[in-house]
């Protein structure tokens, strides 16, 4: 009976090994597997998060309790790394972690994603974060804005934040007529996503409907072979990846949706970054849509670095590598 009694307090929780039997115990050591470790890796749609089995196991009765308490190690999926996989949405899944480890719910400011992360709640069968999620949101209390300005939504914003609109001429405002169109009509009309008009205004655009002038910096790393005395053609070698860094309203309006915000996903409009980029890998492509977009290059730098394929031999092809960035900018 001592036994059984100090197989409560192991790290599985006593829920694999329970329906064994108090007689296997004395052999668990050589013929059951090891329980869970007290520090989890986890791999959730390809992020890696690592974290205490006691903060996994914090909600009874939900998917991941179920888990790491009633089953084994060897029953549960593994990537190649031996880390536990979880075929989830990986940059959600950390405000799933973070509410297990205090059951609190705190959510950026601009968060777009609260009906995507409602529905991993549910497949984590977490009842009461579901309840939170759907509960209507309560604005903060604010004072209110002059009487003299008035302001329209920001078309296609993280958030419905009100866009003032005190940098319109006081001229054009006094000299307008009663039967001219709403320059806040005009901009929906003119609106690039093609919807209903309305009393919007992209974030890009001013009140006369013109685009915001503002600078987008492009990154490209890359390499290329050489062969001996340059006598072979040369062979390159693309990374795929396009970096993009600049405001982030502006960023969205030139590239959409092939610009990929999975590493800064919580950004305002009017905020910069420098951690997007492209979910394509061809530079002319990036310069056609910030040409048509208005923009021109500016500037560009880059940097290189030279060695050899092999380090004994040294008449062996060489590799080059570098780094350029150009600079875009809308007047």
């Amino acid at each position: 009976m001592a036994l059984a009694d100090s197989t409560r307090g192991l790290p599985n929780g006593g829920g694999g090994g329970g329906g064994s039997g108090g007689g296997s115990g004395s052999s668990s050591s050589s013929a059951e597997p090891p329980l869970f470790p007290d520090i989890v890796e986890l791999n959730v749609g390809g992020q890696v998060y690592v974290t205490r089995r006691c903060t996994v196991v914090s909600v009874p009765d939900s998917l991941l309790w179920r888990m790491f308490t009633q089953q084994q190690p060897q029953e549960l999926a593994r990537d190649s790394k031996g880390r536990f996989f979880l075929d989830r949405d990986g940059f959600l899944f950390r405000y799933i972690l973070d509410y297990l480890r205090d059951l609190q719910l705190v959510l950026p400011d601009y968060f777009p994603e609260r009906s995507r992360l409602q529905r991993e709640a549910e497949y984590f069968e977490l009842p009461e974060l579901v309840r939170r999620l759907g509960a209507p949101q309560q604005p903060g209390p604010g004072p209110p804005p002059p009487p003299s300005r008035r302001g329209v939504y920001k078309e296609g914003s993280l958030g419905d934040e009100l866009l003032p609109l005190g940098f319109a001429e006081p001229e054009q405002q006094e000299g307008a007529s009663a039967g001219a169109p709403s320059p806040t009509l005009e901009l929906a009309s003119r609106s690039p996503s093609g919807g209903a008009a309305g009393p919007l205004l992209t974030p890009s655009q001013s009140l006369d409907g013109s685009r915001r002038s503002g600078y987008i910096t492009i990154g490209y790393r890359g390499s290329y072979t050489i062969g001996r005395d340059a006598q072979a053609d040369a062979k390159f070698r693309r990374v795929a990846r396009i970096t993009v860094c600049g405001k982030t309203s502006l960023a969205k309006e030139v590239f959409g949706d092939t610009l990929n915000e999975s590493r800064d996903p919580d950004r305002p409009p009017e905020r910069y970054t420098s951690r997007y980029y492209l979910k394509f890998n061809f530079l002319e492509q990036a310069f056609d849509k910030l040409s048509e977009s208005g923009f021109h290059m500016v500037a560009c730098s880059s940097t290189g670095t030279c060695a050899f394929a092999s380090s004994t031999d040294q008449s062996e092809d060489k590799i080059w590598t570098s780094y350029t960035e150009y600079v875009f900018c809308r007047e």
